[in-house]
C-alpha cells in the first residue's frame, strides 16, 4: 500500500520495545532499540505491527493483509483487508499489480498485492488487529546496508533482513519489501525471493 508522509511527521513511536523484543533476532543488535521513528517523508508503503493481544505473532511486523475469504480472489482479498485493518477502502483500479507467492513456515501462501493510495489517505488502524500503522519513506529501503542476510543452524537459506528505523524487518514481510524495492525502485524485474528464510521466531 503505497501513500504520501511527511517528513519529521513520526518523532514517536507508540510502542516501546524491550530488550526481550530484540533478543529473539538472529544477529547483532547493538544500536537497535526497536522504535520505528523518523522514516517517514514522500512516497511511502504502510507497515503494520501487529496487537500485542493476537494469538498468533503478536506485536511482530506485518504489510496490511489477512486470509482469503472463501471463494475470495487474492485482490478482492487484499483490498477488504486493508480496509478492516487500516480502515481504507480502495477500488480495484488502484491495484498496481503482484508480487511473487511467499510460502511461509506456518502453512501459509501470501500473495502481495500492490495498491497505489496516493496523497491524502488517511489510516485509521483497526486496534483489535492492529498497535500502530506506520508511514515508512520509500528511500529507506535503498538504503545502502540493506537488505542483509544472516545464516542460522536450522536452515540452510539466508535469513533475509531489511533495516528499518531502530528495528529490522524479517520475511515474510522483509522478502516482499526486498522484492518490492528490486522490481518496483531498482527495475530488476527477474529477481526472486522465495528463497529467503524466515528467522526461528516467525515459523509458529
Amino acid at each position: 500500500m503505497l501513500v504520501d508522509s511527511d517528513t519529521g511527521s513520526d518523532l514517536v513511536d507508540p510502542h516501546e520495545a524491550t530488550a526481550e523484543d530484540l533478543s529473539v533476532i538472529p544477529s547483532d543488535v547493538s544500536g537497535l532499540d526497536g522504535a520505528m521513528t523518523g522514516v517517514a517523508g514522500g512516497a511511502s508503503f504502510v507497515l503494520c505491527r501487529r496487537s500485542a493481544g493476537l494469538n498468533r505473532h503478536a506485536s511482530q511486523w506485518a504489510l496490511p493483509g489477512g486470509r482469503l475469504d472463501h471463494g475470495e480472489a487474492p485482490i478482492d482479498a487484499a483490498l477488504r483487508e486493508t480496509d478492516e485493518e487500516v480502515g481504507v477502502r480502495f477500488p480495484e483500479s488502484a491495484v498496481l499489480g503482484l508480487l511473487d507467492d511467499y510460502a511461509t513456515r506456518s502453512g501459509y501462501v501470501i500473495t502481495p498485492v500492490v495498491v497505489w493510495g496516493g496523497a491524502g489517505v488517511e489510516l485509521r488502524p483497526d486496534p483489535a488487529e492492529v498497535l500502530a500503522a506506520y508511514r515508512i519513506g520509500l528511500h529507506e529501503l535503498v538504503r545502502p546496508d540493506s537488505p542483509r542476510f544472516v545464516a542460522i543452524p536450522e536452515s540452510d537459506r539466508p535469513v533475509v533482513q531489511v533495516p528499518l528505523g531502530g528495528d529490522l524487518i524479517h520475511a515474510p514481510t522483509g522478502a516482499v519489501l526486498v522484492q518490492f524495492r528490486w522490481v518496483g525502485l531498482d527495475g530488476r524485474l527477474h529477481e526472486r525471493v522465495v528463497d529467503f528464510e524466515q528467522p526461528v521466531f516467525a515459523w509458529g
